[in-house]
């Protein structure tokens, strides 16, 4: 892993580590699954409860995007990451 990867890898699990206890007080949980800069897309996983939710688009959009996009412009859109 080179240094700029590993810095964005560290800045978005910081920011995720900010929204994750508000989705571990309903039973759920958030982790980076993968992105890709050339496209500007974030990719996470969503889990335990977020993960079969039938809002959990709403939390991806309204919550997660919203608060890792102005955190990190370099984002154009975060999208789940279905396993």
């Amino acid at each position: 892993m080179d240094s700029e990867t590993g810095n964005i890898e560290n800045k978005i699990n910081l920011i995720l580590d900010k929204i994750r206890p508000f989705l571990q007080e309903d039973g759920g949980d958030v982790e980076l699954a993968r992105y890709d800069l050339d496209r500007g897309i974030l990719f996470v996983r969503l889990l335990g409860a977020c993960k079969e939710c039938p809002i959990s688009i709403m939390t991806l959009r309204a919550g997660i995007e919203r608060f890792i996009l102005n955190s990190m412009p370099e984002f154009k859109r975060i999208e789940q990451e279905r396993s």
